[in-house]
């Protein structure tokens, strides 16, 4: 089944190349002062159901899973400025062939190269597909000894030529992609995202989910697949994949309100989820203090640690700043950004000297 649902997403998303598809479209209002820049066919032939450039800042190093025709990159790359860096991968060679056709006009537009275009599947971000090529072309396997000299090869260039480094990105955005990996390969496809980010780097998944399981009547149709149904995480198994994964702050910053489409009794909308891929414990001194402020009683973080409301308590610099996340809504207060006047004495959750 998985080489069916590769072939029917790339066959149609070969054909919304070459002209506008609407069935493969949510609507989404982009920031327009970053589309001027952009080529008209780029724009008229994006497929997405969010923003996901609006969480980019300036110097990140950012990685786009199914770059398409390149409408977030070049959007991104207007938002990075000349110290940041935006990496499209696509596996899709109709998809990167609009995206490439483009780069030296955007180049000389934003007035520097700062955006490369990469063929590889997004769930195994290690293998570079067109090396891959020119390995098979060079030594077409004809024999299990063959084989198995792939093999050897593919682990060698995982492992020292990964088409997307361990620790190399700042910010990983996705816009309506994810949907379309196969069921059995959504672990490893969290788990590559995981791998690829620095301590503290940042997700934003704009995707399609599902607030009950999709039937298995609707896992063999090839058309909704590509049409981003069938593949969709159910909502609270979304959040779970990445919490799994070692994710922390994760939380639907953006949550569609009406339904994209509803089939068969099952509601399918558009979200972006972001999270935070956690700093190494211990790096950095105990030095930092912060205060729940409310409005629960309690509450226990993503690093197990309980909270009672107005309590302040010490912490390292680094989880410190994953609770001073945007996810958090501000729920956490520091003590440099206490009302003047109040100065609260460590570990307590009364008084202001």
């Amino acid at each position: 089944m998985t080489m069916n649902i590769e072939h029917s997403v790339l066959e149609r998303y070969s054909q919304g190349a070459q002209a506008r598809e609407e069935a493969l479209c949510c609507p989404v209002e982009y920031d327009s002062s970053l589309l001027t820049l952009l080529p008209q066919e780029i724009i008229d032939r994006d497929y997405g159901c969010g923003d996901p450039s609006r969480y980019v800042r300036e110097g990140d190093v950012v990685l786009d899973l199914g770059s398409g025709g390149g409408k977030i990159c070049y959007m991104a790359a207007q938002l990075v400025g000349s110290r940041g860096r935006v990496i499209g991968v696509d596996m899709n060679d109709d998809m990167l062939e609009l995206a490439r056709r483009h780069q030296d006009d955007m180049a000389a537009r934003l007035g520097d190269h700062r955006v490369d275009f990469l063929k590889g599947r997004i769930q195994d971000l290690a293998l570079d597909i067109e090396a891959l090529s020119a390995y098979l072309a060079e030594h077409p396997v004809r024999s299990h000894a063959d084989y198995l000299a792939l093999a050897r090869w593919e682990q060698i260039q995982r492992s020292e030529r990964p088409l997307v480094a361990s620790g190399s990105i700042d910010v990983v955005i996705s816009n309506c992609v994810l949907n379309l990996v196969a069921d059995h390969e959504k672990r490893q496809l969290v788990d590559e995202i995981f791998r690829v980010l620095k301590p503290g780097g940042r997700i934003a998944i704009a995707d399609i989910v599902s607030d009950r399981s999709v039937t298995p009547a609707m896992k063999q149709d090839p058309g909704l697949w590509s049409g981003c149904i069938s593949g969709a995480f159910q909502e609270q198994e979304f959040l779970a994949a990445f919490a799994a994964a070692g994710f922390t702050a994760v939380y639907y910053d953006k949550w569609d309100a009406r339904p994209w489409r509803i089939i068969d009794g099952i509601t399918f909308r558009s979200v972006t989820l972001t999270a935070v891929k956690p700093e190494p414990a211990g790096t950095e001194a105990a030095d930092l203090q912060l205060m729940y402020r409310g409005p629960f009683a309690s509450v226990t973080d993503d690093t197990g640690m309980c909270w009672q409301r107005g309590e302040w308590r010490t912490l390292s610099a680094g989880t410190a700043r994953l609770l001073m996340q945007p996810a958090f809504q501000r729920a956490f207060i520091e003590q440099s950004g206490s009302q003047s006047g109040c100065c609260p004495p460590p570990s307590s959750a009364s008084g202001c000297c």
